[in-house]
């Protein structure tokens, strides 16, 4: 079984460099899903509300048997409870539905531009943060004009962004950009979507290393950084993308995988969506 190492956030907490993602993972498997992660070592679990499936979550970690200070559990704020109030309603059903006292870190899901309420969305993460409901609040598909307004009209700074990131799209700017303000970059759709599988270039650093395509691309997040959360369904592929520390990239390595930058997202864009 593989030990996940941790990151340190802007206020102590460690956060596990690896989890698993169950976005599209519908609720009735869920639960045997993360059984299966808990099994091959994995201790950072990423759901969402609008996911629908935190009650599987939480009936894995109610059957897991771990201590609760060994897990580290991220949920999300859907779009449409953005706002001061809907925000702690949201927060409540959330850890409800989870069956859970508190969850490690809360995100904002999208930084939905119109609607225009994530400032009093974030005060009420300050508030649950304050009252000890939440270890750590951060977001999710936040550009930098947003995380600006964020530091100048309230208290806390975002510790986690959690974003499209991937060789395709490697988001070296904002990246950047979060760890100059002590911000955390976690990755979502880390490996394209499975759009790069079958690139020659990571075929070619899979060959080299003994690993596939999906190892070498995991393998690379974790050598720039980045928090990164791999979702799958299949029981063996869960078990594969946990296997990333028994090698390294090298220089030449990372060089050839940020070749493959083209820019294109296979999810939404924050500016846009919401």
């Amino acid at each position: 079984m593989s030990t996940v190492p941790s990151l340190t956030l802007d206020n102590g907490v460690e956060i596990p460099q690896l989890g698993l993602g169950v976005w599209q993972v519908p609720d009735e498997i869920a639960a045997d899903v993360v059984t299966t992660a808990f099994e091959a070592g994995y201790r950072h679990i990423d759901t969402a509300a609008a996911y629908g499936n935190e009650p599987g979550v939480g009936r894995a970690i109610a059957a897991a048997g771990i201590p609760r200070d060994e897990l580290f559990i991220t949920t999300k704020l859907q779009n449409d409870d953005q706002g001061f109030e809907s925000t702690l309603k949201a927060f409540d059903a959330s850890v409800q539905r989870l069956g859970l006292e508190y969850v490690d870190l809360y995100l904002i899901h999208w930084q939905c531009l119109k609607k225009d309420k994530y400032v009093e969305t974030w005060k009420a993460f300050e508030q649950l943060y304050a009252d000890k409901r939440i270890r750590a609040i951060g977001v999710s598909n936040f550009h930098e004009p947003a995380l600006r307004r964020i530091f100048e009209e309230t208290t806390i700074r975002p510790a986690v962004n959690q974003i499209e990131l991937h060789p395709a799209l490697p988001q070296d700017e904002l990246r950047a950009f979060n760890a100059e303000n002590d911000i955390v970059t976690e990755s979502w759709s880390p490996l394209a979507s499975g759009e790069l599988l079958e690139n020659a270039a990571l075929k070619t650093l899979g060959e080299k290393h003994g690993k596939t395509p999906a190892q070498v691309m995991i393998r690379w997040h974790l050598q720039l950084g980045n928090v990164v959360i791999p979702k799958s369904k299949t029981a063996s592929r869960i078990r594969e993308n946990i296997e990333v520390f028994d090698f390294r990239l090298d220089n030449d390595d990372m060089a050839a995988i940020a070749d493959l930058e083209t820019g294109v997202r296979t999810g939404g864009d924050p500016d846009t969506l919401g």
